[in-house]
């Protein structure tokens, strides 16, 4: 089928890998879609065909990334889901705006959009409502006016069901891996039901390794009175390293933790000091070097009204003291999860130059809405969702909630995987949901 690219001057290269055909498509979207004559943005897109279909009429799937912040996978061979998925689909893997290819955000780029205010606005474009314009601007180019399949996982499954809201007519049909939203929670309200669930995780994985935590009090405690930096310039503090607890969100994260925490420590002529292979796995954890819109765009991919997100995660803390390291006799030591603080601006290398920018999204009023629940409860595209069981990343009553107000929407609630089974399980995963999704089981 013929390629096309809606970016001016540039043609399409195609490149072969073992069985795949890849081809780089760009394009020129609006920063703003309500002011389409007003400043583009590139945006970049990776297609992927199976090799001796490569000139077939092949219907699109196109794959959400979770996040905010990441770009798609960069593939290499038929590999897990993506296996899956060449079967049936050509695969557009998209680079969301501001990731990757795709007119990157960051600490070196976003000082060209001039002051920390003008890069607050420029960020307030990037949520979920603005990946979807961005989808169906790109659609028609791609598949000749026809709809395509959407598989997101996690925040890819957030925008999906923003595409449910704002643009159904461009939807064949809906995959959802870990990412069904709460339609009306705020983030208070998100991460008030996240803090007792990071609680639930660390008990259980201390559970599993009973050892662990009197390691990981050993290292706290260090922390606390000497100061330790991270190969890229981050400042480990004992808050930053309760956010390991974001390993525990995995399928293998449990044992990942386990591993890390206990060769922390090495002799030195001043001591023991945290050792240069601990801190560098940490490093590789902690950075947001890659992804800065993570930390930027965190708590704003749940605001829809009004009120400012205003640093939901720490504020909400407060409420679970338990959370909180003061190292008395018979203390507990509790990780964290998937939570953004202002203390980050500080103690994180490549967020250090962002801070500015960071306090005045978190400020940031009048955010608008990213469902339709009556849109929604009307839905006639056929929607197929993976529930994980005691996801640490989205609350599992919210999602229950939200796939009874979706119309037609089938789910498959398993606790065989954590958050992440669709990388860990790809083709398991993505063929049960097919199978859903098309009333075949």
């Amino acid at each position: 089928m013929p390629k096309t690219t809606g970016t001016r001057g540039a043609g399409n290269i195609t490149v072969r890998q073992p069985g795949l055909a890849l081809t780089d498509h760009f394009f020129d979207v609006p920063l703003d879609h309500t002011s389409p004559g007003g400043e583009h943005i590139r945006l970049y897109a990776r297609e992927v065909v199976a090799a001796d279909r490569a000139h077939e009429d092949l219907p699109w799937l196109v794959y959400l990334q979770g996040g905010p912040g990441f770009p798609a996978g960069r593939p290499v061979g038929r590999e897990n889901w993506l296996d899956r998925a060449l079967e049936d689909y050509r695969v557009l893997l998209l680079d969301q705006r501001g990731t990757g290819r795709s007119t990157p955000a960051g600490r070196q780029t976003l000082p060209l959009r001039g002051t920390p205010q003008r890069q607050a606005d420029y960020l307030a474009h990037f949520r979920a409502d603005a990946i979807v314009r961005d989808c169906e601007y790109i659609r028609p180019r791609l598949t000749g006016g026809r709809p395509w399949t959407v598989l997101g996982q996690s925040f890819g499954g957030f925008c999906a069901v923003t595409y449910l809201s704002l643009a159904p007519e461009g939807l064949a049909q809906v995959i959802i891996t870990g990412g069904l939203p709460s339609l009306d929670a705020d983030a208070d309200a998100v991460y008030r039901a996240a803090y007792p669930r990071m609680e639930r995780k660390v008990l259980a994985h201390y559970a599993r390794y009973p050892r662990d935590e009197e390691a990981a009090l050993r290292i706290a405690e260090h922390l606390a009175g000497t100061e330790e930096v991270l190969p890229d310039g981050t400042l480990l503090t004992v808050q930053a390293f309760q956010q390991l607890g974001i390993m525990l969100g995995t399928g293998d994260g449990s044992h990942r933790l386990h591993y890390l925490l206990e060769d922390a420590f090495v002799p030195t002529v001043d001591g023991p000091r945290l050792s240069d292979a601990f801190t560098e796995q940490v490093a590789a954890v902690l950075s947001r070097a890659g992804s800065p819109l993570y930390t930027l765009l965190h708590e704003a991919i749940y605001a829809q009204d009004e009120r400012a997100t205003h640093w939901s995660a720490e504020r909400i803390r407060g409420e679970f003291p338990q959370f909180e390291q003061h190292f008395e006799p018979g203390g507990r030591f509790l990780f964290t999860g998937e939570t953004v603080h202002p203390w980050m601006l500080r103690t994180h290398a490549a967020l250090r130059p962002l801070r500015h920018t960071a306090e005045l999204l978190a400020e940031r009023k009048g955010w608008t809405p990213l469902y339709d629940a009556g849109r929604l409860a009307r839905n006639t595209v056929p929607v197929a969702a993976a529930i994980y069981h005691d996801d640490l990343y989205v609350d599992t009553a919210h999602s229950l909630r939200t796939a009874r107000a979706i119309a037609g929407l089938r789910t498959w609630v398993t606790d065989e995987y954590e958050h992440d089974g669709l990388r860990a399980s790809g083709r398991v995963v993505l063929d049960r949901l097919l199978r859903l999704v098309r009333d075949e089981i």
